[in-house]
């Protein structure tokens, strides 16, 4: 009887431990159940941990997460970017439907069982899916790039001087790198804060429309009252600066104004005599040719046009050469030498006009704008083989006689107007005069190409005065003038050794 008592007692116990754990298998089960509907432990979804939360909770975590700005430094600036402001939108559904495509893998037994003997752990990391407007952000960044870009500064000219008072660099933001930072710590939990590249953009060279402003402003520093005439051609750009100035007034150069020629007419001379000299020109003529250049001998150009031109109408065949490439102001109607007749009396629409007037030799005249596009002509077809010259005079003059005519007008060796205000050793080609009239000057010019490492270009300047210009101030003008628009094309080197 003992025996089976005992037996009774143990399986009664038995059996209360079998219920037990069976309870307790259950009661795991349902606790399981309960939890493997949320968000497994160790889940991490676009970089947030989401274990243990249900759909909706783990959906506002995400969320919160990615709803704080973004500083972004322009400078000492601080300005915050709300995502909302750019559509910055997570794709919270997609992600966490993957976080539960990741989970459903693997059966719910081979869970249950990792969790009872505690391997209930979720190493997947689900990355983050979001979408940005470009357009947004783009006009967001263009707003910031309005308010606190800062634009380079052109160099100014210096009111009576000849330089330009330096300009000053400028800040851009760097829209397109700025993109890509920006974007990134949109998608980032760390690292919220984009200091926005920026671009320096350098001083700006002097524009050119200010050169005129600089060399007015150096008519009125001379306190020069007579009349200026001044012709000026980019060689590179072709852009002219033309005009006339007297007293702080601008005076029409439509038609341009008439001046006395003098010795400047012998470019126009040079010009006729190679048309018909020929490829192999005689000593003599070529000698009459530098004489007439660098020593600006008259006698010399008479005898040129005598021998080479015509001993007649040689004059007259130099004003039609004019005529021909289009420069109706300049003309030659008689030779040098003294007591020589009049040929004829030419009229011009330069020396036509009535509200200027300069008292211009019936002899020969020019104007700023003419002989400066007489330069022009010798220097594309010097350098280029083209130009005027070429197709008005096709097989009559050719690339090397233009290079010779340049080599003459760069011998003519002044020291003084154009080329004293440029510096010891530029190569300037050019022909200077003046006009004497009782030993008083009333007329002075010079005109030539300017060859330079900043750019080369021509300049011719006029000065004409009434009664009398003193040649000291007058010819220091046409320096300053000169040195103005050196200062011009090599600004970059000035102001680089300043």
């Amino acid at each position: 009887m003992r025996r089976r008592s005992q037996f009774s007692v143990l399986r009664f116990i038995s059996i209360i431990l079998i219920l037990a754990s069976i309870v307790l298998a259950v009661f795991q089960m349902i606790t399981f159940s309960r939890e493997r509907a949320n968000m497994p432990a160790g889940l991490v979804v676009a970089g947030v941990p989401v274990g243990g939360l249900d759909r909706a909770q783990a959906a506002q975590r995400i969320q919160e997460a990615y709803s704080y700005p973004v500083d972004l430094l322009y400078r000492d600036a601080r300005i915050q970017l709300q995502p909302s402001v750019v559509d910055f939108t997570l794709a919270i559904e997609d992600m966490l439907a993957l976080a539960s495509l990741e989970r459903t893998q693997r059966s719910f037994w081979q869970d249950y069982w990792d969790y009872i003997w505690g391997r209930a752990s979720y190493g997947a990391q689900i990355p983050l899916s979001a979408t940005i407007s470009n357009t947004r952000l783009r006009a967001f960044l263009q707003d910031i790039a309005d308010r606190y870009d800062t634009m380079s500064e052109a160099a100014a000219p210096v009111a009576g001087g000849t330089a330009f008072e330096p300009g000053s660099p400028g800040t851009v933001l760097d829209q397109e790198d700025a993109l890509v930072f920006i974007e990134a710590a949109l998608n980032s939990l760390e690292g919220r804060t984009v200091s926005l590249p920026l671009r320096t953009i350098d001083a700006q060279r002097p524009a050119f429309e200010n050169l005129e402003v600089l060399l007015k402003y150096t008519i009125d520093a001379s306190e020069f009252d007579g009349l200026t005439g001044i012709y000026l051609l980019d060689l590179k750009t072709a852009k002219e600066i033309h005009f006339a100035y007297q007293n702080g007034e601008d005076i029409p150069v439509q038609p341009d104004i008439a001046f006395t020629a003098s010795s400047m007419i012998k470019i126009p001379i040079m010009v006729s005599a190679y048309r018909r000299m020929g490829e192999n020109p005689d000593p003599e003529s070529m000698k009459l040719l530098q004489d007439m250049i660098d020593l600006s001998g008259n006698e010399a150009a008479d005898w040129l046009m005598d021998r080479v031109i015509d001993p007649v109408r040689g004059p007259l065949i130099v004003s039609e050469d004019m005529q021909a490439l289009g420069l109706e102001n300049t003309f030659l109607a008689g030779y040098f030498s003294l007591g020589s007749p009049l040929l004829a009396l030419i009229e011009t629409p330069a020396n036509q006009r009535a509200d200027v007037f300069t008292d211009p030799d019936p002899y020969s005249q020019t104007t700023p704008s003419d002989i400066g596009m007489l330069l022009d002509d010798i220097y594309q077809c010097a350098q280029f083989g083209g130009g005027s010259l070429m197709a008005v005079f096709p097989g009559e003059i050719t690339q090397q006689e233009c290079q010779s005519m340049n080599t003459l007008l760069v011998n003519n060796r002044l020291p003084v107007l154009l080329t004293a205000g440029l510096p010891e050793g530029t190569q300037i080609a050019h022909k200077h005069g003046w006009v004497t009239v009782n030993g008083i000057i009333n007329a002075i010019g010079d005109a030539g190409i300017i060859y330079t490492p900043g750019g080369n270009y021509i300049m011719a300047v006029f000065l004409h005065h009434p009664d009398q210009l003193i040649w000291d101030p007058a010819s220091e003008l046409v320096a300053m003038l000169s040195q103005a628009v050196y200062n011009f094309y090599n600004y970059e080197e000035i102001s680089g050794s300043s």
